[in-house]
């Protein structure tokens, strides 16, 4: 039995009015909708592997408090155009999270794109060949969010850092980017307007917030 069948029959035992089943039909189609729409912005966004906030484990993610995550949970910086940037070793979750974050942006009816540093590092580069460099930092500038997963897991010569920088300066005070890194925050500078800064450390706690003087 499909939806309207089996609202149909709720309508006829409830002995809802014409208008209140048309009413049920329509709240149906949209929230069916707006799912299938979910389903392929994370289809489109390329995820490595799909996961959600739900299924973080806190007890690896020790400089990050349930306040602080359900704070993050609520794509506030997404509205604001800020970035996250979350800093630790390998095996933390940082990448976990960013995927979590990204996931939970896609149902709520934002653009993604998802790749690590060398991904995005290659896509500029082949851009850069063909001449249409500009016209894809514009396209990528429609991305309300993008996530630049490992960044400094592998060093970058000249031109792949300018094509890096061009990438993110791009989007400066325009959309949103999520960083996950293995380096120090000092040297992750290029990231300004910075809401949200999350240091994941495996034996002890950091913390999480907004840098100082916030520029």
């Amino acid at each position: 039995m499909d939806a309207a069948e089996r609202l149909a029959e709720r309508a006829r035992t409830e002995s809802w009015t014409h208008t209140e089943y048309l009413v049920a039909c329509l709240q149906r189609e949209v929230s069916a909708r707006d799912s299938h729409g979910g389903e392929g912005r994370i289809r489109a966004a390329r995820f490595p592997a799909i996961k959600t906030i739900e299924e973080l484990d806190l007890t690896h993610l020790r400089g990050l408090t349930r306040q602080q995550l359900a704070h993050l949970r609520t794509l506030d910086f997404i509205a604001a155009k800020d970035n996250a940037v979350f800093l630790g070793p390998p095996g933390t979750g940082k990448t976990h999270l960013a995927t979590g974050l990204a996931v939970r942006a896609c149902q709520a009816g934002h653009r993604v794109a998802f790749a690590t540093a060398a991904q995005w590092v290659d896509r500029l580069a082949a851009a850069h060949q063909a001449g249409r460099l500009q016209d894809e930092l514009v396209k990528l500038g429609r991305y309300p969010l993008i996530v630049i997963d490992e960044v400094g897991y592998i060093p970058f010569e000249a031109e792949a850092a300018n094509l890096f920088f061009q990438l993110v300066s791009n989007r400066y005070e325009r959309a949103s980017v999520i960083v996950t890194s293995n380096k120090p925050f000092g040297k992750a500078h290029m990231f300004r307007r910075t809401r949200a800064r999350c240091c994941l450390n495996s034996t002890r706690s950091k913390r999480i917030g907004r840098p100082p003087g916030r520029t």
